[in-house]
């Protein structure tokens, strides 16, 4: 029996690597087999790209250069990580996926949507999660959460602003699209794990 992939998605601070430990703690709970996976990484060369994506440089990188990283890194986890795995039966568990660049580079960087459905089409085809779970937060708390953590990197360092555009992008998605619940971030964590493993019960009764 194919696997299915679990994504979480939001931005700085919102939770994600909790989320993450939700859902495999219901995973283990239930002995199904299962990896996790991070984006952009997860590959040797994908791991590469990740660092190049992240650190600061002493020239403007642009929008598209950024994009086009995230999807190169992106593709090599698809087909090397993600489908050989759910073909063997296992979970995927992935910290971002495709909808983390329709909100950071399509909403944050103003790149609008159409075309980064057309790159993703052109590099995953029609390949999509079984389940989002997308933890939306503020923007201003999140960050708050995010130096509480340590230093930032080059995307966590952008302005607020850049922020805002993108979670209203995550939330038009989320409105849009079937397969994504929206999860509020801003909770008690008791109450954000209680509403990830409800929305795990009714999408996999049983």
């Amino acid at each position: 029996m194919k696997g299915r992939f679990i994504v979480i998605e939001g931005l700085e601070g919102a939770g994600k690597s909790s989320a993450v430990a939700t859902v495999t703690a219901w995973l283990k709970a239930r002995q199904q087999s299962y990896i996790c996976v991070r984006e952009p990484g997860g590959t040797p060369f994908a791991e590469a790209l990740r660092e190049l994506v992240k650190q600061d440089w002493q020239e403007h990188i642009t929008a598209q250069a950024e994009l086009l990283l995230m999807y190169a890194a992106r593709v090599q986890l698809v087909d090397n990580v993600i489908k050989p795995a759910l073909d063997r039966g296992d979970w995927v568990v992935g910290d971002r996926h495709d909808l983390s660049s329709r909100a950071y580079q399509g909403g944050g960087r103003e790149l609008g949507d159409s075309q980064l459905q057309q790159l993703k089409q052109l590099t995953l085809g029609d390949f999509l999660p079984d389940l989002t779970l997308y933890l939306d937060i503020d923007p201003e708390v999140g960050l708050q959460r995010a130096v509480q953590r340590g230093d930032l990197d080059r995307i966590e360092k952008e302005a607020l602003t850049f922020f805002q555009r993108t979670r209203a992008r995550y939330l038009d998605i989320a409105t849009r699209e079937t397969g994504i619940s929206v999860i509020d971030a801003g909770q008690d964590m008791t109450r954000v794990q209680a509403d990830i493993t409800r929305v795990l019960e009714q999408q996999w009764p049983g």
